[in-house]
C-alpha cells in the first residue's frame, strides 16, 4: 500500500491483457472507471441499458484513449431475464474476466417496482448485481487474481433492512432509507461474498468503494442535492478513485472497504476505510444472502466454482 493520500490515478497499474466489466458505464463514476481502465490497457465491457448512450460513452472514451479496447454489452438490472441473458452474451467474446464492478445505481427515485417486482433501490443495486455476480461466479473463480468491486455509500450509515419488507409493501415508502437499505446491502453482500470466495480456496477477492459526495446522475431526483453538491462534492474524477483503487491496486485484500480519505469522507484520496458496525454482522449477511437467493433465483454454485477453479 502507498502512504496515507498519495493515490492517484498515475498509480494504476498496467491492465495489458486484462478483462473488466463495469456495470454503469454511461456516465459519471462508470465512465470514468471505464475510460482510466481501458487507458491502462484492460479489455472494458460497457455493461448498460441504453445502447445509444453505451456508444456515445465510448467515443468520449476513445476521444482520450483512441486504442482503448471497449465491448458494449445490453443489462438491464431491474429485470432478472435480462440479466441471465448478459454472461452468455459475455462467454461468447471472453474467455476470462479478472475485474468486475458493480457501479450501477439509483438513488432516491419515486416509489417503483422492477420488472420482478422489486422496490426499485433494492433491485437494482443490490439484487441485480447480486443475481449477476453468481451468474458470472464461476468465470471469476476461473480468472487468477480476479476481483469484484461493489459501489457503496456513506449513506450506508442510514440502512437498517427489514427482510420480511425488502419492498416496502406494508411500510410507508421512505425512500432515502429504502437508498440506504440498499447501500448497507451492498456492503452485506462484499462481507458474505468474500467468505465464499475464500472458502472456495481462490484469490478472487471482493471490495467495496464509496466516492463520497459527487456531482453525477445520481442526484437528478433531488434539487436539494444538486444544489447541496455543488457545494461539497469534489469532482467526478476523483470520486471514481476509491473504485479504481479498490480494482487495481497490488495491495488490496479481501472484504476491504475504500473511499475519499478527507473530512467525513466526503473528499480527498482513496483510503482504505471503515464502514459502520452494523454493516460488518456475518450473521445479518448470511441471511440477506440467502434471502436475495430466493428473490433472484440465483445461487452460488461453489462445488461447480470449486471444480472450475
Amino acid at each position: 500500500m502507498k502512504r496515507k493520500g498519495t493515490w492517484t490515478l498515475q498509480d494504476i497499474p498496467n491492465q495489458s491483457g486484462r478483462v473488466a466489466i463495469v456495470t454503469g458505464s454511461t456516465s459519471g463514476i462508470g465512465l470514468i472507471t471505464a475510460r482510466e481502465l481501458a487507458g491502462k490497457g484492460a479489455t472494458v465491457v460497457l455493461a448498460v441499458r441504453n445502447r445509444m448512450k453505451a456508444e456515445n460513452a465510448a467515443e468520449r472514451i476513445r476521444a482520450v484513449h483512441p486504442d482503448a479496447k471497449l465491448d458494449i454489452i445490453s443489462l438491464d438490472l431491474a429485470n432478472l431475464r435480462a440479466i441471465e441473458k448478459f454472461p452468455e452474451h459475455f462467454r461468447a467474446s471472453h474467455g476470462s474476466l479478472d475485474i468486475l464492478i458493480n457501479n450501477a445505481g439509483v438513488m432516491i427515485p419515486p416509489y417503483t417496482l422492477t420488472a420482478d417486482g422489486f422496490e426499485l433501490q433494492i433491485g437494482v443495486n443490490h439484487l441485480g448485481h447480486f443475481a449477476l455476480t453468481g451468474l458470472l461466479f464461476d468465470m471469476l473463480l476461473r480468472t487468477p487474481g480476479s476481483r469484484v468491486v461493489t459501489v457503496s455509500s456513506g449513506a450506508h450509515k442510514m440502512g437498517k433492512i427489514d427482510l420480511d419488507d425488502l419492498n416496502w409493501q406494508r411500510r410507508r415508502y421512505r425512500k432515502w432509507q429504502a437508498y440506504g437499505d440498499s447501500k448497507i446491502a451492498n456492503l452485506y453482500f462484499t462481507l458474505a461474498l468474500q467468505r465464499r470466495f475464500a472458502a472456495s480456496d481462490s484469490d478472487t477477492i471482493a471490495v467495496a468503494a464509496h466516492p463520497g459526495v459527487a456531482m453525477t446522475e445520481l442526484q437528478r431526483h433531488s434539487r436539494f442535492l444538486e444544489w447541496s453538491s455543488k457545494l461539497i462534492a469534489h469532482d467526478v474524477e476523483r470520486a471514481a478513485l476509491p473504485t479504481l483503487r479498490a480494482a487495481t491496486d497490488p495491495g488490496v485484500k479481501g472484504g476491504e472497504y475504500f473511499g475519499p480519505g478527507g473530512f467525513l469522507e466526503l473528499s480527498g484520496h482513496p483510503e482504505r476505510v471503515s464502514p459502520i458496525r452494523r454493516a460488518m454482522d456475518t450473521r445479518f449477511a448470511d441471511r440477506l444472502w440467502s434471502r436475495s437467493e430466493e428473490l433472484t433465483g440465483v445461487r452460488f454454485d461453489h462445488a461447480a466454482a470449486r471444480s472450475a477453479a
